[in-house]
């Protein structure tokens, strides 16, 4: 920790960071995408006067972490230390990072406590990153002032490399684009070197298909006709709307019902024949076996009996 020292930098401070430095900032941010992350920037002044190299980062682990600030714990400040000792014993601490997820770039009142109690040196910086909208930027001292700085510059540890002299095979891809292409163009001259008539049949049958398909599918799946009873009179409806299925089962019931009442008075009329025969012999009228009877006495009376 830096303890506070009067500000001797009115200028604003150039900063050069590492390419390398800034993609583990990115990708410490990115692992906690709701709270914010932290750690500590390693490196010395630079070969001039008011400038800073930012040359590695150690983040920040068992920090204090919320969705709106951060806080370093005794836990993180041993950490940090330890893992400068062993890997960066001849460097010291420029200054800290810490993520704003989806809030923008900025000091905030706790954010700026942390930098006057633990990073008070006037070349000492403050890095914020946004993982959600990736925007960063630096904010530094000028004078007794904390501001954002314009001056920074990003270095390439590997700047000066000659183009080819890595010394690196090509890289291969599995099923990359090229393949997908010489694939598309196969089958495209498959097709194109098909008989005609072949091309012909198989347009017929895939027409056929379609006709079929949408046969059935009208066939099976008809539009629902509903049918509402209304007064003729008041045009009011006067009961539940019937679809047409329905409607036509009432029909065929009805139907049914009125020839099974036809075919029972039919069979009514039949047992009732005999009865009525019977029934229409009035009173003093001979029955035919007394006709008969009475035919044959008259044959054997006496013609000349008075």
């Amino acid at each position: 920790m830096s303890s506070h020292k009067s500000k001797s930098v009115s200028a604003q401070p150039h900063v050069f960071i590492s390419g390398e430095v800034l993609r583990q900032i990115r990708q410490h941010a990115r692992s906690s995408s709701k709270t914010e992350v932290c750690g500590v920037l390693i490196g010395d002044e630079g070969r001039n006067a008011g400038t800073i190299r930012i040359a590695a980062g150690i983040p920040g682990l068992n920090a204090a972490q919320a969705g709106t600030h951060v806080t370093f714990t005794q836990d993180t400040w041993e950490h940090i230390y330890k893992i400068k000792d062993s890997k960066f014993p001849d460097d010291r601490i420029v200054g800290w990072y810490h993520s704003h997820p989806g809030f923008g770039v900025f000091l905030s009142d706790h954010d700026t406590f942390i930098h006057k109690n633990f990073f008070s040196s006037p070349l000492q910086v403050a890095w914020v990153y946004d993982p959600h909208s990736d925007e960063e930027g630096c904010f530094g001292w000028i004078g007794d002032r904390l501001e954002r700085l314009s001056e920074i510059s990003v270095e390439d540890g590997k700047g000066g490399e000659g183009a080819g002299e890595t010394g690196k095979p090509e890289p291969v891809i599995m099923g990359d684009g090229d393949e997908d292409e010489e694939g598309v163009a196969e089958v495209a001259e498959t097709v194109s070197t098909s008989p005609v008539w072949l091309r012909r049949v198989g347009s017929v049958l895939t027409h056929l298909t379609l006709l079929v398909v949408g046969f059935l599918i009208g066939w099976y799946l008809p539009p629902r006709v509903f049918l509402v009873p209304v007064d003729a009179r008041t045009g009011q409806q006067v009961g539940e709307p019937i679809d047409q299925r329905t409607l036509e089962r009432l029909l065929r019931e009805r139907e049914q019902a009125a020839q099974q009442n036809i075919q029972g008075e039919a069979n009514t009329e039949k047992g009732k024949s005999p009865i009525a025969d019977q029934g229409a012999l009035k009173a003093g009228d001979k029955s035919p076996a007394e006709k008969s009877n009475g035919q044959a006495a008259d044959k054997n009376k006496d013609p000349h009996a008075p």
